[in-house]
């Protein structure tokens, strides 16, 4: 069963490509069986976890041996590890049967629907590894995958930037946990977590000389594995592919942001846990990375104008919250929020790609508005995952975002009171960026001058149903798993696949505290119904005026402008330097067009012997003699 679980979306890839001409919906009705049953098998190992305690490591076959080091290719299914399972076949399963009405006028279906499987399975293969090479494999899976998909309408240049834009950032994020890999072996003698993680405290003392500093050994290889989740999860730096990313299809940022590859990075801290408890300086860096990057990404969302865009840096800054709770130590919770969140945002995406199905490829949110009444279904699901998303009390968001605040509350984190102040201030921004996409969407009056309002449609069944299902989770997953993986017996779930060195301990928190976020929230519903719909000119005109503030937010901090000016056009200026001076002018100049040049010149000066007369001939053949004679005299 577990060797199906991992595998079952590889056959439906390799399965749906090769048989794509086979009948008309082979590859989508394949790939979407495979990757569903997938789904079926983890919800029992699941369950069977919860009740039974049925965990294990079955290993498929040695990859690599050398003297005393080994490394397996196996399925390690542990707390952590079932639980990640759940989120990302469940998912994946939805989009796949979304992704069947949604790109249904698309020519190249099968391939799409190959490639989601096999996105699928290279996260898979990360999730149940059980040492450092084989996530790694699975790391780079994701990535090659997420390229394939971003740019899948090739023949669109913004689709092609986007591509190569999100492949190169994550390869700077990639070198660093390469490099923490690397260190983790050169000291540790293994890359099998279990034997890493229990060697861990005799290298505490350990010291390493990085360009002249002395660094902590546990502390280095905890800030270069936390870059590479920096680049995985799109934190505050290596965030730039992320938005860029909805280049792709719909179903495609729904996979990339809710169920996959950017919450390899929240896994990949949660599970080196027994490393990050032993240094607080990289636990620090982790909750200020977390917390920049959660009001970075909130304040950037709320004048964004694409309405996948929003979404985006929705998820940024939600990612920012999962990483900022890691940073503190409360580590099942961060895999908390990631859970509820899996629902949640999945709902979000889907339901928004069900909006621009019924607006002809629309994104743009100013050209919405006044479809209520003419997307009922889609209406009430994006109404949940929008109050899902804000934390609106009782809804999954509600249970898993505020126990992440009062969990930092609790903490005894240097930051704890940072982290509280950013989480409060980031759930009031989310809740108004938010609602302003859901009342500018469906709410006010119809702006489309392209598209008759009798013109829009509801989405056809096979895309209201993944919806359905996620908003079920949005609405009861954080109630239903509140206590198994964040109550009083949580250690009863999760065992040792998390390790607390001192874990945070639940006590009583002031009211205030308790419902200062939620009424924040709620209070933001009716806010936000005034500005962006009853009376809009107060924020135009605040836009008109000269303060920088809306601009800046707009050009996301200036920070892709920054890197363009420190990196883009530094390199693109030695690169034409070398290209015009080192390749057209040497090596070009002296190479193969010097070479063809005098080969040329050589045969134009002999074709001029050429005549057809005979005294030409023989007085050139009387050259060659003479040649020949006084060589043979010297000599």
């Amino acid at each position: 069963m577990e060797y199906a679980i991992v595998f079952l979306p590889l056959v439906g890839s390799i399965i749906g490509y090769l048989g794509k001409s086979l009948t008309k919906y082979f590859s989508e009705i394949t790939t979407s069986v495979f990757v569903s049953l997938s789904a079926i098998l983890s919800f029992f190992i699941f369950w069977e976890g919860i009740n039974n305690n049925s965990y294990g490591n079955y290993k498929i076959f040695e990859w690599l041996s050398s003297g005393k080091f080994v490394a397996n290719w196996s399925i390690n299914i542990d707390p952590l590890s079932s639980i990640m399972l759940v989120v990302v076949t469940f998912v994946s399963a939805l989009v796949h049967i979304y992704s069947i009405g949604y790109m249904s006028h698309d020519p190249h279906k099968p391939r799409f629907m190959s490639y989601l499987s096999l996105f699928t399975f290279s996260m898979l293969a990360l999730v149940v590894s059980d040492n450092f090479l084989q996530l790694f494999f699975g790391w780079e899976g994701v990535g090659l995958c997420s390229y394939l998909l971003i740019g899948f309408w090739y023949k669109k240049n913004s689709a092609n930037n986007a591509a190569i834009k999100a492949f190169i950032v994550n390869r700077v994020g990639d070198f660093g946990l390469a490099i923490g890999i690397f260190l983790i072996f050169f000291y540790f003698g293994t890359i099998n977590f279990n034997e890493v993680f229990e060697l861990t405290p005799q290298f505490l003392e350990n010291k390493f000389l990085f360009f002249s500093f002395e660094i902590n050994l546990i502390t280095l290889i905890c800030v270069f594995l936390f870059i590479g989740a920096m680049g995985k999860s799109a934190q505050f730096f290596l965030h730039t592919w992320l938005p860029d990313a909805m280049e792709g299809p719909t179903p495609v940022s729904a996979l990339i942001h809710a169920a996959t590859m950017v919450t390899a990075g929240v896994f990949l801290v949660v599970k080196c846990s027994p490393l990050f408890e032993y240094s607080q300086t990289a636990l620090n860096l982790v909750t200020l990375i977390g917390m920049i990057t959660a009001i970075f990404a909130a304040s950037v969302a709320l004048v964004q104008n694409d309405i996948k865009r929003i979404i985006a840096y929705s998820t940024c800054s939600q990612l920012g919250y999962m990483f900022f709770a890691a940073g503190v130590g409360a580590y099942h919770v961060a895999m908390f929020h990631l859970f509820t969140h899996a629902f949640f945002k999945a709902l979000l995406f889907l339901g928004s790609g069900s909006v621009i199905h019924a607006f002809k490829d629309e994104q743009d949110i100013r050209n919405m508005g006044g479809v209520r009444k003419k997307l009922p279904y889609t209406y009430i699901f994006m109404l949940i995952g929008t109050l899902a998303l804000t934390g609106f009390p009782f809804l999954s968001g509600f249970y898993s975002k505020d126990a992440i605040i009062e969990f930092a509350y609790l903490s005894k984190s240097p930051l704890g009171n940072y982290v509280v102040v950013v989480g409060i201030l980031t759930a009031l921004l989310t809740s108004i960026y938010s609602w302003r996409l859901f009342f500018k969407t469906f709410h006010g009056s119809y702006n489309n001058k392209q598209i008759p309002i009798n013109d829009t449609h509801e989405s056809p069944l096979i895309m209201l149903l993944p919806l359905f299902l996620l908003a079920v989770g949005a609405v009861f997953a954080g109630y239903i798993f509140k206590e198994t993986l964040i109550g009083l017996h949580h250690n009863e779930f999760w065992q040792s696949s998390i390790f607390f060195l001192e874990e945070i301990k639940h006590e009583q928190v002031p009211l205030w505290f308790l419902i200062i976020t939620p009424l924040l929230v709620t209070l933001a519903i009716p806010l936000s119904f005034y500005y962006f719909i009853y009376n809009t000119k107060i924020l135009e005109s605040f836009k008109n005026t000269n303060l920088p503030l809306y601009n800046f937010l707009l050009n996301k901090w200036y920070i892709d402008e920054l890197y363009d000016f420190i990196f883009v056009t530094p390199a693109k200026r030695i690169g034409s330097f070398f290209w015009k001076k080192g390749d057209l002018g040497t090596i070009d100049r002296f190479g193969p067009d010097g070479i063809s040049k005098l080969v040329k010149l050589i045969a134009n000066k002999a074709g001029r012997f050429q005549t057809g007369f005979i005294y030409d001939y023989a007085f050139v053949m009387l050259i060659g003699l003479s040649i020949l004679l006084t060589y043979l005299i010297l000599n």
